[in-house]
Parts: structure tokens; C-alpha cells; sequence
């Protein structure tokens, strides 16, 4: 991936996660939760309806990281390596937008809800911090090792 398509991903991988952010502390003002963690009792709070509209979001969110895969590589490592990048950008600029808005979470050791899907999913903040990094590393060995002609293309959808 040439770099001027990489600083585009990057800068859309942060404008996700500043958006996202934003949601959480929109959720969190709402339904007044103060819990400095959001943790299995928090999620015992908000009603399941609402986890389930959260569940929504969050798969639309996957779809649109997975979308811009598809629209910018032809095959499918640089498609995995596209959407592990945006992933990893965005969860990470999720946790410092955050830190920005609410200075939260207080310690990498916080324990936080990572996913509703399809459970509940929680961890130290360190645990999703340190698999993003993981995540760019990789692809950036793939950018780096498979260039986009170096697997047959694979059909466009």
C-alpha cells in the first residue's frame, strides 16, 4: 500500500475512533453511568433493549471497516491487512479519545466491555491496546511483503 493510501486509512482509522469515543461518552452521560469501569455490573444496568441496539451498532461498524477493505484491494491478504490496520487505528483512537473527553480509562488495568458481540467481552485496556499493535505490525509486514499483484486477483464484489 503506497503511503499516500495508507495516511488516507490512517486518518479515516482515527476519525472512526474519535467517533466512536464520542458515542460511548454520549451513552454513558445518558444513561448516567459514573462506574469508572464498564464492567459486567454496568452492563446489568443498561437495559437489554439498548444492548441490543449497541449489538447493531457495533456489527455496522465491523461492516464499514470490512467495506473499506473491499473497495480498496483486490486480494485477500491486502484486504485482511486494509481492515486489521482501520481496526487497530480506530480502537486505539477510541481509547484516546477517551482519555481526551472523559479521562477515562484511569489505568491500562481498567477493566472495560471490549465487545457486546456476541457477548459481552471484557479485559484490562492494556489487553486491546497491545493486540492493536499486533494488528499493525502484521499489516504492515503484509504491505510491505505481498504487493497488490502478487496473488492472482480475486473477483471484485
Amino acid at each position: 500500500m503506497n503511503l499516500k493510501k495508507l495516511s488516507i486509512l490512517t486518518i479515516f482509522g482515527i476519525a472512526m475512533g474519535w467517533w466512536e469515543g464520542v458515542v460511548v461518552v454520549y451513552i454513558r452521560k445518558i444513561l448516567q453511568l459514573s462506574a469508572i469501569d464498564l464492567t459486567k455490573i454496568v452492563m446489568e444496568q443498561v437495559p437489554r433493549s439498548l444492548l441490543i441496539i449497541e449489538q447493531t451498532r457495533e456489527v455496522a461498524t465491523i461492516v464499514i471497516l470490512v467495506t473499506i477493505a473491499l473497495l480498496l484491494e483486490k486480494n485477500w491478504i491486502r484486504r485482511l491487512a486494509t481492515f486489521l490496520w482501520v481496526f487497530a487505528i480506530w480502537d486505539i483512537f477510541y481509547y484516546v479519545t477517551l482519555k481526551i473527553l472523559i479521562n477515562w480509562p484511569p489505568s491500562l488495568s481498567t477493566i472495560d466491555c471490549l465487545f457486546l458481540i456476541p457477548c459481552p467481552w471484557t479485559a484490562p485496556v492494556w489487553i486491546p491496546l497491545i493486540t492493536m499493535v499486533g494488528f499493525l505490525v502484521l499489516s504492515g509486514y503484509i504491505f510491505k511483503k505481498c504487493r497488490a499483484d502478487h496473488f492472482e486477483d480475486s473477483p471484485r464484489y
